[in-house]
């Protein structure tokens, strides 16, 4: 089984605005990167479907969808932007994106679970996990990891699944969509203090919650995962793991102030493909959050992805 590669170019008409670092040239620095050291034909590419409103809801209020998508469908038909905060806005291709984005997880997770993938990346945009229940933030309207998280859980049944979240940013959207929900465990680092500047005293107990200083550098942020999630997820032994793959952590990435290169974010993934090989068949979904510095993303996911197709 191969790796599967879920995009669509939806995904790239989604557009904040000239000089936004969330912009849809991302997605290209990927691709075109891909295309350059040969990694795309290691890789299986694939259509993200659109997410259905129904499982959208699995991570987010009925009201909160209805409203969102009342608003985005008004964009769309007249062709005019939004800001819904200061750094978020939303303009006439933001429905069919986020669409795209909910609906490559969704359809990642299917997948991978049919054994139709041995694993899988979605590139997509916009990202997702600042995203809470109810409210849009931080670049993010669904919230891509929880929704494919809980469609494991409550469509195929699974009994626990791992979310990892490796952005310089604390995902306080997806804490607040799962924590209390025992049947996740969620697993971060992230820079602290920094947007949203929350998650040093996590909601709830199924939070492995690792805030770390700026300038922290690979060396320690490893140590932490050694010390801190490694044997929580072993007790846990998830039947599958999520990834809300952030690469803003690099060192030369401008919205944050950490240390990391494109061998921290190979090493962590391969301890997380490690974690699922033993304990979840392989089964992992990751899905791009951050990282916008167009050069070190790039980069930094393509050794994500070697590690995840077994290139060397």
């Amino acid at each position: 089984m191969s790796t599967a590669f879920y995009s669509h170019p939806a995904c790239r008409g989604h557009d904040m605005g000239a000089g936004h670092p969330e912009c849809p040239e991302r997605l290209d620095a990927i691709a075109d990167h891909l295309r350059a050291v040969g990694l795309d034909i290691a890789l299986d590419f694939r259509e993200a479907p659109a997410a259905t409103l129904e499982q959208i809801e699995r991570a987010h209020s009925a009201g909160y969808v209805l409203q969102l998508q009342d608003l985005l469908q008004g964009l769309a038909a007249s062709g005019t932007t939004r800001a819904l905060d200061p750094d978020t806005v939303a303009g006439p291709g933001t429905l069919a994106a986020a669409l795209r984005a909910a609906g490559a997880a969704v359809a990642a997770t299917d997948d991978v679970l049919a054994g139709r993938a041995a694993n899988a990346f979605c590139a997509v945009r916009p990202p997702g996990h600042h995203a809470t229940r109810d409210e849009a933030m931080g670049f993010c309207f669904f919230n891509n990891v929880a929704i494919a998280a809980r469609h494991a859980l409550d469509v195929h049944g699974l009994a626990r699944v791992a979310v990892i979240d490796f952005d310089v940013h604390h995902g306080n959207g997806t804490e607040d969509i799962v924590a209390g929900d025992e049947r996740i465990l969620m697993c971060s680092f992230f820079q602290h203090p920094l947007y949203p500047y929350s998650g040093a005293v996590p909601k709830g107990t199924n939070m492995i919650n690792v805030p770390v200083p700026p300038y922290t550098r690979g060396a320690a942020v490893r140590e932490a995962i050694q010390r801190q999630w490694l044997p929580a997820l072993e007790e846990f032994r998830p039947e599958m793991i999520f990834v809300s793959a952030g690469f803003d952590a690099h060192r030369e990435d401008e919205l944050g102030q950490m240390g990391l290169v494109e061998d921290d974010y190979a090493w962590i993934t391969r301890e997380l493909l490690a974690l699922a090989r033993r304990h979840a068949q392989g089964r992992l979904v990751s899905c791009l959050e951050g990282g916008y510095h167009l050069g070190a993303l790039a980069r930094s996911v393509a050794a994500h992805l070697r590690v995840l197709a077994d290139v060397d």
